[in-house]
């Protein structure tokens, strides 16, 4: 294992983050802010409690697995897209490393990133709405794994894409409207029926609840579902990754 390049392309990477401080960390933790202002202390103070919690307390998990969400994919799509994009990935192709460490370089800046996010979204939010978490060791394990799975796919999106359109579309008309259907706001218990098993379609909805039932130690569906759901999408990422490097799939091309 070749650490040197790991830590070069890795550093490397997050540099560019304290370098777009505005864009990567100021802009995202500024919009979450106002759902907790808005959703949580003037409107949560007038919802009725959501099995038990406060629907101020309720959203926080949705929340911070949103902005997860869509900072991992964007950070590893546009760390990967961009050096393609320049051409200086052939650089990185041509050097003497291997695929995995590539990828354990481009992928674990992106999700340093959005667990670094993710921190201080959680710190934000005590100063809006008091909440205590029920499972703190859970609650990191599912941010750094859901971290790490939406980067890789982010990975696979960057290369994939072939201009700025391509990687934008994905995020907005599939993972974002999936994030929204997939409980942040409320518990797919009060759907009626079928629209309830319909839900349980959208993969998001697992993301959701293992991260809700970290803080509160409800969900809507089985934590052990959860991280199964999140495990298979991450092996699923595995391959696709694996199968790009082996074809050279528009690495090489």
């Amino acid at each position: 294992m070749n650490l040197h390049a790991i830590r070069a392309i890795y550093f490397f990477e997050l540099a560019r983050t304290w370098r777009t401080l505005m864009q990567s960390i100021l802009s995202p933790v500024i919009s979450v802010s106002l759902y907790f202002i808005v959703f949580g202390s003037a409107i949560g103070s007038r919802m009725v409690a959501i099995d038990g919690v406060p629907y101020g307390a309720f959203i926080v998990p949705g929340l911070i697995m949103l902005s997860i969400l869509t900072e991992s994919i964007s950070n590893a799509s546009f760390g990967i897209y961009l050096p393609r994009f320049s051409g200086t990935i052939y650089e990185v192709l041509s050097a003497p490393i291997s695929s995995t460490e590539i990828v354990i370089g481009y992928v674990g800046a992106a999700a340093t990133k959005s667990v670094i996010l993710g921190s201080i979204m959680l710190a934000t939010a005590r100063l809006f709405v008091p909440f205590e978490i029920a499972h703190p060791a859970w609650m990191a394990g599912f941010l750094v794994l859901t971290a790490v799975t939406f980067s890789l796919f982010g990975f696979v999106l960057g290369i994939w894409a072939d201009g700025f359109e391509r990687l934008q579309i994905v995020p907005m008309l599939i993972v974002t409207p999936l994030t929204f259907l997939g409980g942040a706001f409320y518990s797919i218990d009060m759907l009626p029926e079928p629209w309830r098993q319909i839900t349980l379609f959208n993969p998001v909805v697992y993301l959701v609840s293992g991260f809700r039932w970290s803080f509160f130690g409800v969900s809507d569906v089985g934590v052990w579902w959860s991280l199964a759901a999140t495990g298979g999408f991450l092996l699923l990422c595995l391959m696709i990754v694996g199968w790009i490097f082996k074809t050279g799939y528009r690495l090489k091309a």
